[in-house]
C-alpha cells in the first residue's frame, strides 16, 4: 500500500471516504494483518475470508513500490496516517484489479490499534478528480470574472479576470468585507446586492453598475453585475457568486439612444424660443454633463434670422435656457438673461461659427483656448470645471445660438463620442429653435395686426368710460379672431362689441377686421341690437359663401349693447356668446340672464334683445370665451372664477386699466389655448336736470310753441350762444314733421358736452338731405341744419323715427355769415 506522500486521490487526512465509494471494506491489525473480510471484498478480488484473515495485506498488492510504500508508512507504534489512492491488488485467478483504496487508522474499544480500508471504483474516482482539476481550471482560467464571498459577504475566491475588473490581487482582497472599499466597480451597489441575494434567495441577474478605475485610457466602464447563492443539496448556504460581464459599449450605446430619444419628445414641444432653449438645457443636465447654459442671438428672440456673416463680435448672445436651476447654478456664472461681453475673434469661436463642435476634454486644453483672454474665463469657465464641449445651434446655414456642457463633478472627461452626441442634440434642437423663431416672427406680424384692427385701448364718453385687452393665444396656438370695440353712437349713447370669429390664423384675424368694419357701419344706420346681428348673420352666410371656394369655415360669436345714459337702461343681444358680468356700485356682482341667439352664419333664427337697468358707476364686463375657458372644459366654472375675480378687483375708484390687467394675469394660471378679449365699461349717467322733453300735436302752430320752448330751457341751462342756432334747428326739424309725418311730435333737448337736439314723429318715412334749385320753394330744411349743426341723422323706433343733430355749447361766429 502507498505511504504519505502519495498525492493521488483525496490527500492524507481525510476522516473517511464517502459512503458511496466504500462497497468493499476491511480491518487490519496494527501490523497490517487481515482482521475482517467483508463479502464485498471477496467478490471483488475472489478471496474468501477464511483465505485471507491473518494474511499479511500488503501481499494483495501486486506493484512491489506499493507495497514497499504501505509498509514505510507504518510509524513506529504500527499506525501511522491514513492515506487513499488507487492501486493495483492481484486477483484470486491471477489478474490485476485497479481499485480505489481508502486507509485510516483506527483504536478499538480495548484500545487495540489498527487499519480500516475501503475499496471502491477506481475509474469513479479517476473520473471525479478529474472532474474537479477542469472545475479548477474552468474557475481559474475563465475569461469571465468571477468572484466567491462566504455568507458575511467576505471574499473566498477570486479568478485572474476578477482581479483585473476589481482593480487588486486576490490576497488584498480575500478575507476584506465587499463593502470596504476594495473594488472601483461601487462597492455600496455590490454589497447591497449581496445582502438582498442572501435575505431573500431570488437572484440578481444583470444590474448595470458603474466601474471607475483609477487609470488607464478608459475611465468609465459600466459591468453588468450577476449575483446568487451557492447552496449544498440540503440547501444550506455555502456562500455567494458574483459574475461581471463589459457592457460599457452596448451602455452607452442605449444611454446614447434614450438620451437622443430623450431629446427628440422633450425638445421643440413648444413653438416658444425661450422655452425651446431651457428644454435643451435640462436634457443635457445631467445625462451628459454637470453645467450646461444655451445662449441665442437677440435677433433669435425677436424672431429674426442672425446676421449671415457676423462674428463673433456681432453675435449679441443672451443666455436663454441654463441648468441646474435656481440655487443649484454655480455662483459666480451668469446666470440666465445674461448678455455675453463683445467677444474676441478667437479661433475656438470661429469653429463654432463655422457649424464646428469643439471638445475641450480636459483642463489644460482648457487653459490654452483661454489663452490671452483670461479676464473673460469667470464668464464661461464654472467653478471645479474641468472639461467641456461646445456645440452650434446651427439650422438652414444660419448659428442661432450655443450650447455649451460642463463637467464639473463627474470626474470622466467628455470624450469624442460625447461631443459628437451633443452635435445631434443641439442639430435636432437648433430646428426646433428655428420653427420658434419662424413661428415667433409670423406671431409678432398677426399679433400687430390684430391690434392694429382694434380700436384705443381707452375711452372717455359721456355714457361711460371703458378699457379694452386684448391678449393672443399662448402656447404655441395661432392668433386668433378675437375683437372688441366701442362705438359712439349719437344721443350720448355707446355700444360694447365684442366677438369671436372661429379658428385661427390670418384668416381669422381678415374675417374678423370685416366684421368689425361691418358692425361699425351697422350702428351708424342706429339699428336694435337684434336687427343688427340680423344683418350681421347675413353678412357672414355671404363669407360662407365665400369661403367654400376657398376651404375656409366662417363662423363667429358677437355680443352687441348699447348703453343709454338718459334713460339709464343698457338693450343687448347675443349670438351664441356668453353673457356679460355687472358689478353693481354696492359691489355685487352678477351675469345678465339673456336669451343668447345662434352663432353667426347659421341662419333662420331671430334674436331676442335684452334690456336692463344700470345704475351709474357700475361696471359692465363683456368678453370672449378665451377668458372663461380653461383646460377643465366647464364653461360654468369659467363664469364663477371671473364673476369671484371681478368681484375683488373691481370698484368705483378703482382704474380700469390696472384692474383688467391684473384680472387676466389672475386667469391665466393655465397656459391659454385661445385668444382673450376683455372690454370693461364703468358707466355715467346724464343727470335729470340736464334734459327737457316736450310733446306738441301735429299743428303749424306748434313750431312757434317749440321755438320758445327750446329758448327758454337753454337760457335757464345758460346758453343763450346757441339759443339762435338752435331755435332754427327746432323750427326746421318740427316744421317737416307736421308737415310731413303727422303728430304727436316730440322734442328732447340734451345738454352734455355737446347740445343734442331730438325731434320724433309716428313716420317711418326717412329725411333725405338734397341741394334745392333758386327757384324751389323749399327743399332748404335739411340742407340748413347740415350747416347749422356739427353731425345729425336719423334712426327708427318702434313708433316712428327720431332726428337729431349735434350743436357745440358755443357759437360759431360763421353761422351769421352763412345765413347772411
Amino acid at each position: 500500500m502507498s505511504g504519505p506522500g502519495d498525492t493521488e486521490g483525496t490527500g492524507a487526512g481525510e476522516q473517511g471516504p464517502p459512503p458511496e465509494l466504500c462497497p468493499a471494506t476491511a480491518a487490519l491489525d496494527r501490523m497490517g494483518a487481515v482482521l475482517l473480510w467483508s463479502t464485498e471484498a471477496e467478490a471483488l478480488l475472489g478471496y474468501s475470508a477464511k483465505e485471507v484473515c491473518g494474511t499479511p495485506a500488503v501481499e494483495l498488492l501486486t506493484a512491489g513500490g506499493d507495497r514497499e510504500a504501505a509498509l514505510a508508512a507504518r510509524d513506529r507504534t504500527g499506525t501511522g496516517r491514513g492515506w487513499a489512492g488507487v492501486r493495483a491488488l492481484r486477483h484470486r485467478d491471477g489478474r490485476e484489479v485497479r481499485v480505489a483504496l481508502h486507509v485510516r487508522p483506527l483504536t478499538d474499544r480495548e484500545g487495540r490499534a489498527g487499519w480500516s480500508v475501503s475499496a471502491g471504483d477506481a475509474r469513479r474516482i479517476e473520473r471525479e478528480a478529474a472532474d474537479r482539476a477542469m472545475m479548477r481550471a474552468l474557475f481559474e482560467q475563465n475569461p469571465a470574472p468571477v468572484a466567491l464571498m462566504d455568507g458575511e459577504s467576505r471574499y473566498r475566491l477570486l479568478n485572474a479576470a476578477a482581479e483585473r475588473v476589481l482593480g487588486h490581487p486576490a490576497n488584498r482582497l480575500v478575507g476584506r468585507h465587499v463593502g470596504t472599499d476594495t473594488s472601483h466597480v461601487d462597492p455600496e451597489t455590490t454589497d447591497r446586492v449581496l445582502r438582498q441575494v442572501r435575505e431573500t434567495g431570488e437572484s440578481v441577474l444583470g444590474r448595470p453598475v458603474r466601474g471607475s478605475p483609477p487609470s488607464g485610457p478608459d475611465r468609465d466602464r459600466w459591468w453588468s453585475l450577476s449575483t446568487f447563492r451557492l447552496t449544498d443539496p440540503a440547501g444550506r448556504l455555502l456562500g455567494m457568486c458574483q459574475t461581471y460581464a463589459d457592457i460599457t459599449d452596448g451602455y452607452r450605446a442605449e444611454r446614447r439612444m434614450e438620451l437622443l430619444t430623450k431629446a427628440g419628445e422633450g425638445i421643440g414641444a413648444t413653438l416658444d424660443v425661450a422655452r425651446t432653449a431651457q428644454e435643451l438645457a435640462d436634457v443635457v443636465v445631467p445625462d451628459l454633463g454637470d453645467v450646461a447654459w444655451v445662449a441665442l442671438s437677440e435677433a433669435v428672440l425677436e424672431g429674426d434670422e442672425p446676421p449671415k456673416t457676423a462674428g463673433p463680435g456681432q453675435w449679441n448672445l443672451r443666455r436663454t435656457g441654463v441648468a441646474p436651476q435656481g440655487e443649484a447654478w454655480p455662483a459666480g456664472l451668469p446666470a440666465a438673461g445674461a448678455v455675453s461681453p463683445t467677444l474676441p475673434n478667437h479661433p475656438l469661436l470661429q469653429r463654432i461659427g463655422q457649424g464646428e463642435t469643439v471638445l475641450l476634454p480636459d483642463l489644460d486644453s482648457v487653459i490654452a483656448a483661454a489663452e490671452g483672454h483670461l479676464e473673460l474665463a469667470h464668464l464661461f469657465v464654472p467653478e471645479h470645471g474641468h472639461s467641456a464641449v461646445a456645440a452650434p445651434l446651427f439650422a438652414r446655414g444660419l448659428v442661432l445660438g450655443t450650447v455649451v456642457v460642463w463637467r464639473t463633478r463627474t470626474t470622466v472627461p467628455f470624450r469624442q463620442e460625447d461631443a459628437d452626441l451633443l452635435t445631434e442634440i443641439a442639430s435636432r434642437a437648433a430646428l426646433g429653435v428655428d420653427n420658434a423663431r419662424r413661428y415667433t416672427r409670423e406671431h409678432r406680424a398677426a399679433v400687430a395686426l390684430q391690434q392694429r384692427l382694434l380700436p384705443a385701448a381707452t375711452t372717455d364718453t359721456p355714457a361711460a368710460e371703458t378699457a379694452g385687452f386684448y391678449v393672443p393665444a399662448g402656447d404655441g396656438a395661432e392668433i386668433g379672431g378675437d375683437w372688441y370695440d366701442v362705438i359712439a353712437l349719437p344721443s350720448f349713447r355707446v355700444a360694447l362689441v365684442v366677438g369671436d370669429v372661429t379658428g385661427h390664423g390670418l384668416p381669422a384675424t381678415a374675417t374678423m377686421g370685416r366684421l368689425r368694419t361691418a358692425v361699425d357701419t351697422l350702428a351708424d344706420l342706429e339699428l336694435g341690437p337684434d336687427e343688427l346681428l340680423a344683418h350681421l348673420d347675413d353678412l357672414v352666410q355671404q363669407f360662407q359663401e365665400e369661403g367654400t371656394h376657398q376651404g375656409d369655415t366662417v363662423g363667429a360669436s358677437c355680443l352687441y349693447a348699447v348703453y343709454d345714459p338718459v334713460t339709464r337702461q343698457c338693450t343687448l343681444a347675443s349670438a351664441g356668446h356668453p353673457p356679460p358680468v355687472v358689478i353693481r356700485p354696492d359691489g355685487t356682482v352678477r351675469s345678465v340672464e339673456i336669451s343668447p341667439g345662434p352663432l353667426l352664419g347659421v341662419g333662420g333664427m331671430p334674436f331676442e334683445a335684452t334690456t336692463f337697468d344700470l345704475e351709474p358707476g357700475s361696471t359692465v364686463a363683456v368678453y370672449t370665451k378665451g377668458v372663461i375657458y380653461r383646460d377643465d372644459h366647464d364653461l360654468d366654472a369659467g363664469l364663477r372664477r371671473l364673476t369671484d375675480r371681478l368681484a375683488r378687483l373691481t370698484g368705483t375708484d378703482c382704474e380700469l386699466d390696472g384692474a383688467g390687467h391684473e384680472l387676466l394675469q389672475s386667469l391665466g394660471d393655465a397656459p391659454a389655448r385661445d385668444d382673450m378679449a376683455l372690454l370693461l365699461a364703468r358707466t355715467r349717467a346724464i343727470a335729470p336736470e340736464s334734459t327737457a322733453s316736450w310733446e306738441f300735436p301735429a299743428d303749424v302752430s306748434v313750431v312757434a310753441a317749440a321755438r320758445e320752448a327750446a329758448a327758454g330751457q337753454l337760457a335757464a341751462w345758460g346758453l343763450d350762444e346757441v339759443s339762435f342756432t338752435t331755435e332754427l334747428v327746432v323750427s326746421e326739424l318740427v316744421t317737416n314733421a307736421v308737415r310731413y309725418a303727422g303728430g304727436p311730435i316730440g322734442l328732447r333737448l340734451i345738454r352734455g358736452d355737446v347740445l343734442v337736439c331730438e325731434v320724433n314723429d309716428p313716420s317711418n318715412t326717412q329725411p333725405r338731405l338734397r341741394r334745392a334749385q333758386w327757384s324751389d320753394e323749399g327743399g332748404r330744411g335739411l340742407f340748413l341744419i347740415a350747416q347749422l349743426t356739427t353731425r345729425w341723422g336719423s334712426r327708427y323706433t318702434r313708433s316712428g323715427k327720431t332726428i337729431w343733430t349735434e350743436q357745440p355749447l358755443t357759437a360759431d361766429p360763421g353761422v351769421f355769415d352763412l345765413l347772411s
